[in-house]
């Protein structure tokens, strides 16, 4: 499938505004489940669960005889993941997970001795861990406080100095769904200096973002929440000016300019971000999640986004009749599809094995429960999780 223009994507999504339907159409999940938990791991569409039927029913029929039309998955999903953000395509690897793309650009990074790294409080370890695993080099990891995941700009600011080499923020906060000002932090780092990493994994999918208006450094993202891949694969961004300053991870034979010369013994490194794709592609995830991407664009982010806001601020709105406390920012620009909340109640532990005996998946973070729609999701899925609310409520 091609990648569906820009304005034919906007023709697209003017001529139904029901299009979420056609994408529930294809959720397969909604057959069984009320699914509120995008923020860890998300359901596949159907699209995506063919991808994976036909490469298996391939690989098993034919060993590695149509191995040159799988390498073509990659290249499309590069392509897709630089249409998402605004990259370009060079500026594109694909990586198994957030986790390697963090530890590329992190392990990258020419450190000296006595640099510091900037990063808010409470960030994902996915986000944290490779950054403090730089203290051994005698790197400084400055950790500022926050308040329910809220950045304070200034605070940020204060921390850095002529030794800031980076700061490195989530763009959404996995335990209350805030969402960053990525614009106001890039030109923070910028004018101090420093470079700005991102990782972008509870955002991309569901809300637009645009490299070439905020121009962040790095970003890297897994895709199995909100662009509604499998596991096991994603993508990382890498500015092109920065490429030859880091120093390069994960070589391989996918990693020179003439990748697949076995004769070649000269390390020429390809000049754009897929030399980090080093060795054996998980050929199988990567047409799904080209497939899901495939899907959402066609879609357009945007329309992504806005039908996610309604669904989260109707959630908002049942949870507090439902004697629920939120915990999330409710300001729009800092909204995400995340929705933290705490109920006098209920134990936000033992709620999602309350919620799965009758057909809701949901989840907690940090005591508190965590509901995470899509925009597929419909008023009878949030009237079910409701329930499960009120009825575990009336249980205690």
């Amino acid at each position: 499938m091609l990648t569906i223009p820009i304005e034919q994507r906007k023709r697209m999504t003017t001529i139904s505004k029901q299009w979420w339907q056609e994408l529930r159409a294809k959720m397969p999940v909604v057959g069984k489940w009320a699914y509120f938990d995008h923020a860890a791991v998300a359901p596949l569409p159907k699209p995506a669960v063919d991808a994976i039927h036909n490469w298996v029913d391939d690989a098993a029929s034919n060993g590695d005889a149509n191995w040159w039309q799988w390498k073509k998955n990659v290249n499309r999903l590069r392509k897709l993941g630089a249409e998402l953000i605004g990259a370009k395509t060079d500026e594109i690897a694909i990586v198994r997970n957030t986790t390697e793309g963090v530890t590329i650009v992190a392990e990258g990074i020419p450190w000296q001795e006595g640099e510091n790294i900037v990063t808010p409080e409470g960030e994902f370890p996915t986000n944290l861990f490779p950054w403090k695993n730089l203290e051994r080099r005698g790197v400084e990891v400055r950790v500022v406080p926050t308040e329910n995941e809220r950045v304070d700009l200034k605070a940020i600011e204060l921390a850095c100095d002529s030794r800031t080499r980076l700061i490195t923020v989530s763009w959404v906060g996995f335990a209350s769904g805030y969402r960053n000002d990525l614009a106001a932090l890039t030109e923070i780092a910028h004018r101090n200096g420093a470079h700005i990493f991102v990782d972008a994994i509870q955002g991309l999918g569901a809300f637009p973002l645009d490299v070439r208006q905020i121009p962040l450094d790095y970003l890297a993202a897994d895709g199995h929440k909100w662009m509604l891949g499998p596991e096991g694969a994603g993508f990382l961004y890498v500015k092109k000016e920065h490429l030859e300053n880091l120093y390069p991870l994960g070589i391989g034979w996918n990693s020179p300019r003439v990748s697949g010369d076995f004769r070649s013994s000269e390390m020429d490194l390809r000049n754009i971000a897929a030399r980090y794709e080093g060795g054996s592609y998980n050929m199988c995830g990567i047409a799904a999640l080209a497939k899901s991407l495939e899907l959402l664009l066609s879609y357009g982010v945007e329309n992504v986004a806005k039908r996610l806001l309604e669904v989260t601020g109707n959630l908002i709105q049942k949870l507090r009749k439902a004697g629920a406390t939120i915990v999330s920012c409710e300001e729009g620009r800092h909204r995400s599809g995340i929705v933290a909340c705490s109920h006098p109640k209920i134990d936000p532990d033992s709620f999602r094995n309350f919620c799965l005996k009758r057909g809701v998946v949901a989840n907690a973070r940090i005591g508190r429960l965590r509901l995470s729609p899509h925009a597929y999701t419909d008023e009878d899925d949030i009237a079910r999780v409701i329930d499960c609310i009120n009825s575990a409520s009336q249980a205690t």
